[in-house]
């Protein structure tokens, strides 16, 4: 009898389960995440300074990592002026906000992994590792 490729595969583990290549590394970064989620959730955009006081960052490094998005081409930044004085106005863009949820897709998976991983084998995530002494 012979065995189709398709059934094989099913049965077989997959051995790179736990790779999850929807880890998009520009995305997974924390500060990037944040500004990410900052501006999914402010569809018109948001001034510099409100964004970095959302995220917690300096000036400096709110820039760094602004730039690294706008590479990414996932945020567009436009340079205006506010009541005469210079505004910086962040958004996200349609490249940007479909890799963010691509991005949240595969954390998903990442937390229902987790979590039938804890309830298939509790005691073995309990159970301390032996000392190499």
């Amino acid at each position: 009898m012979k065995t189709s490729m398709k059934t094989k595969a099913k049965t077989q583990p997959n051995p790179a389960r736990f790779a999850y290549e929807g880890l998009d590394r520009v995305i997974h970064e924390r500060a990037r995440l944040s500004l990410l989620t900052s501006l999914a959730a402010n569809p018109k955009g948001l001034a510099f300074g409100s964004l970095k006081q959302l995220c917690a960052l300096t000036d400096g490094n709110l820039s760094r990592h602004l730039r690294v998005l706008e590479k990414a081409k996932m945020v567009a930044t436009v340079k205006g002026y506010d009541r005469n004085r210079p505004q910086t106005v962040c958004h996200i863009t349609a490249v940007g906000r479909k890799r963010y949820i691509e991005y949240l897709s595969t954390l998903e998976q990442v937390v229902r992994d987790a979590a039938r991983t804890i309830e298939e084998e509790p005691a073995a995530l309990l159970t301390p590792a032996p000392s190499r002494a």
